[in-house]
């Protein structure tokens, strides 16, 4: 698929001596992963090259697969191409100095709302900006190198943004290339265990998310959580906004919605739901992404009540109207 595409952003990586990557901020499993693996398979490839990771911030979720570089000066960027992974729109690059590089390259899988950079390969229809990845390495795998570092970083953003491969975003191309990845020498032993072990506080978390959460009457589960449970349970943001996967198994909800205080009077919101589409709620809400994984901004408990009720609406109509809904 895009193979124009992809022949253009290799051309232009063989172009640049110095290539800078750059990710969403707040970043999740899929942005680190297919970041640093794209890094990986650029510094084996072309090891007489410079490829950098520059961030302003930190994912304490997968830190287990190691750091970024630091920040450089600012006239290194000017003869670099920069390349933007896994995110939607400039707003939400972590690094505003992706500005300052001579060229830009977006690679990403969400809904293209605000187009931008010279170069753009964009795939909505894939489980993740990791799978992106593995697909540009095997398209062109005569050429490009591969190791167990970086086949373990794109696996591990493919897994993750994936739901573990269960979301429908998943094909025979996304399982595929994950065996090709694994073929490679993924630790899944490691890193399953990297991902599934909590710490005891985070297990008293989920206890505390049962029984706070709500339904509203056409089925829709939410969850508040406020900056005191936050303290109360030792949790990053990370950590709490990962609570919506705790909701997702509500036998009569299709949709389930986490709002998360923050410290900068705005409140988090993470929107799922099986079969139908969220994505246009949450772009009512200073939000958006996929059909049936978005994020979204409220400024209030009355907004997120307001957010509710229309999910409610929403998904009563989708009821009414799918009598196979489950």
């Amino acid at each position: 698929m895009n193979l124009e595409q992809k022949q253009r952003i290799l051309e232009k990586i063989k172009e640049y001596d110095r290539i800078i990557l750059f990710r969403h901020k707040r970043p999740d499993g899929d942005a680190v992963g297919a970041t640093k693996g794209l890094q990986e398979i650029l510094r084996l490839t072309y090891p007489q090259k410079e490829i950098l990771v520059i961030n302003n911030d930190f994912s304490k979720f997968v830190a287990f697969l190691g750091g970024e570089d630091a920040p450089c000066a600012d006239e290194l960027y000017r003869d670099a191409l920069g390349i933007v992974i896994d995110t939607a729109t400039t707003e939400r690059i972590s690094n505003p100095k992706y500005s300052l590089c001579k060229e830009l390259v977006k690679i990403d899988h969400h809904i293209d709302i605000k187009p931008y950079g010279d170069v753009m390969w964009i795939e909505e229809e894939r489980s993740s900006a990791c799978e992106m990845i593995a697909d540009f390495y095997y398209t062109f795998r005569e050429e490009l190198k591969i190791n167990s570092a970086a086949a373990t970083y794109i696996y591990t953003g493919m897994v993750t943004d994936s739901g573990r491969f269960r979301f429908r975003s998943v094909s025979g191309e996304t399982l595929r290339l994950a065996g090709m990845l694994l073929d490679c020498g993924v630790d899944t032993d490691r890193l399953y265990a990297q991902l599934y072990l909590d710490e005891y506080h985070v297990l008293k978390f989920k206890a505390y998310v049962y029984k706070k959460m709500k339904i509203s009457k056409s089925g829709v589960i939410s969850l508040y959580i406020s900056r005191a449970a936050q303290k109360r349970f030792g949790l990053t943001t990370e950590q709490a906004s990962a609570a919506i996967s705790y909701l997702d198994s509500v036998k009569g909800s299709l949709v389930w919605l986490a709002f998360i205080e923050g410290y900068d009077n705005t409140i988090r919101v993470r929107l799922r739901s099986r079969f139908l589409e969220i994505n246009t709620l949450a772009e009512r809400y200073h939000g958006g992404g996929h059909a049936c994984a978005s994020g979204a901004t409220v400024y209030s408990k009355k907004e997120a009540r307001a957010l509710i009720a229309e999910a409610d609406i929403l998904l009563a109509e989708y009821k009414k109207n799918h009598e196979d809904w489950l």
